[in-house]
């Protein structure tokens, strides 16, 4: 998922998430894709702090780059040792800070990434459009992926046969015909779980597709578009995981997971931001594979959002923001493929969110 702060969960591929906090699981929330336009365009100013109103002007002091990621590394460092439970309220405190040190070390041109979309320009989007932004199956976005919950099915069903086999044949007497028949029912437990609560095997599932390096490919490049397309967005990241049921990632700006979780209506130049954040995972697995597997909890983040935004939007609207949330969030990601390429790099190995930053301001230009 990807998480808002605490956690705009962004499921891992199971993955998807977002808290926009790193694959996903993500698969109610399917919001469907609208097939045609509506004409208005709108040009809408994304602020580095994300909130509906403007933070007072402030001169801004530069920063040195030594100094402003040894800073960022304190901070976050500070926060990352406290219980989970003080977490959120220390980021909510430390965005102002944050913020102003990337602030800061912009001013002394020693990042160029952050907070570099100060504009983004909302319009209709239609399929094909996807596809030129490198989206290789526009349908599968929104589409459930039973993929991995089919090969765990297999690979149980497989593993527990072939294992009451070898028991049947191995142990004398009643005991090979007992533990047969013990064995082989595991696989028929497997499935009256998966169809009446599949919510708990979702760990075992995960487990078994991170087997396959594709699936961990998957998971690494969903959570760094999230954790990009934030941080060009201006949304200062706290910290992420790729762990086996966990993945997400982190922003600091707690009050977001309130105007996504909290009864708190939010305005369109709000939204827009949070909903290319949101599509981000889903932009990145859609430009790289066939299929989309970690797009449900982002999904469900997603019209959260839509439901909160006022003036309320009619589904069709909303199925329009979604398409261009996918297309805004795989443009930024084409357009800085080698920043997002080093940062899953640096992600899939556990690097420090400093060290990921600079390894996203190290890219080469596009």
């Amino acid at each position: 998922y990807v998480f808002l702060t605490t956690m705009l969960t962004v499921a891992a591929v199971r993955p998807v998430v977002v808290r926009p906090g790193r694959a996903r699981s993500k698969a109610t929330a399917s919001v469907s894709r609208a097939n045609h336009l509506l004409g208005a365009r709108r040009v809408v100013r994304v602020r580095s702090s994300v909130h509906d109103e403007p933070p007072p002007a402030a001169a801004v002091t530069p920063i040195s780059v030594t100094v402003g990621y040894a800073s960022l590394t304190k901070t976050l460092g500070a926060i990352r040792s406290l219980p989970p439970s003080e977490r959120g309220e220390a980021a909510e405190l430390a965005t102002k800070d944050v913020s102003l040190i990337l602030n800061g070390m912009k001013a002394s041109g020693g990042t160029s990434l952050w907070d570099c979309y100060p504009a983004l320009t909302r319009r209709n989007i239609f399929p094909n459009e996807l596809a030129q932004m490198g989206v290789k199956d526009a349908s599968s976005i929104g589409r459930p992926s039973d993929t991995n919950d089919f090969n765990f099915i297999v690979g149980v069903t497989l593993s527990t046969s072939l294992l009451a086999l070898i028991v049947g044949v191995t142990l004398p007497g009643d005991w090979g015909a007992f533990g047969s028949y013990i064995i082989g029912g595991s696989s028929l437990v497997v499935l009256a779980i998966g169809s009446t609560a599949p919510g708990l095997l979702k760990v075992g599932i995960d487990k078994v597709a991170r087997i396959n390096p594709e699936y961990r490919n998957r998971i690494a490049k969903h959570e760094a578009a999230h954790f990009l397309v934030g941080y060009m967005l201006g949304a200062p990241v706290a910290g992420y995981s790729l762990g086996l049921g966990t993945a997400h990632v982190d922003f600091l700006e707690a009050k977001l997971e309130r105007k996504v979780y909290g009864q708190i209506a939010i305005k369109e130049e709000t939204m827009l931001p949070l909903a290319c954040i949101s599509m981000a995972g889903v932009a990145a697995e859609a430009m790289a594979f066939d299929e989309v597997q970690g797009q449900e909890g982002d999904l469900r983040d997603l019209q959260r959002i839509l439901n909160k935004t006022e003036p309320k939007m009619s589904d069709q609207a909303q199925q329009q923001v979604t398409r261009w949330a996918v297309w805004q969030a795989a443009s930024m990601l084409k357009k800085h493929e080698k920043a997002f390429d080093a940062l899953t790099e640096k992600m899939s190995q556990g690097a420090t969110v400093a060290e990921c930053l600079q390894a996203i301001e190290a890219a080469p230009e596009p």
